[in-house]
């Protein structure tokens, strides 16, 4: 028998009631629940990062964390972090001119550690960078230019005073 619970989260600013099994992920309640497919699986033991999300404003392994733990929680994802027009915000759009991604598989989860970063620390140095990619892998682009973009996403968001708090 399987033990269901029925959830209620605001996931990129829209709520949603579900009523799920109890071992479903949050990595595939976003992906099969709700059509949220830029989340991405690759490891499924929290090693790769590319299920990176927000919850609350923190990043979280989406693949280790239950959906029922996001029960009343804000889960923020990468199809959120477009601008209200729709158009790339600044990080995207730095990834994009900077050449941070590739065969863009990991990409997601770089974004949202990125926000997470930039959201808390304006202004974060290379090194401070590095050390926080740390938990995201990626095969293809040796992280120099999402480095350069995470900087240059930095310069633009302080420049627009956007860069803390958002």
């Amino acid at each position: 028998m399987t033990t269901t619970h029925t959830i209620s989260v605001v996931v990129n600013g829209k709520t949603y009631e579900r009523s799920i099994a109890a071992r479903i992920t949050l990595a595939d309640f976003l992906r099969n629940e709700l059509g949220l497919t830029g989340t991405h699986l690759g490891c499924e033991h929290g090693v790769c990062g590319a299920c990176t999300v927000l919850v609350d404003g923190q990043t979280v392994r989406s693949c280790l964390m239950f959906a029922v733990q996001a029960q009343g929680r804000s889960v923020r994802t990468v199809e959120g972090l477009a601008e209200s027009d729709g158009s790339l915000n600044p990080l995207q759009r730095a990834f994009r001119e900077k050449h941070g991604l590739q065969c863009g598989f990991c990409t997601p989860g770089f974004l949202m550690t990125a926000t997470e970063l930039l959201e808390s620390d304006p202004e974060p140095n290379e090194t401070k960078i590095r050390e926080v990619l740390t938990g995201n892998l990626c095969r293809c682009t040796g992280y120099s230019g999402i480095v350069e973009a995470i900087l240059q996403a930095a310069q633009e968001l302080r420049a627009r005073g956007e860069a803390h708090g958002r």
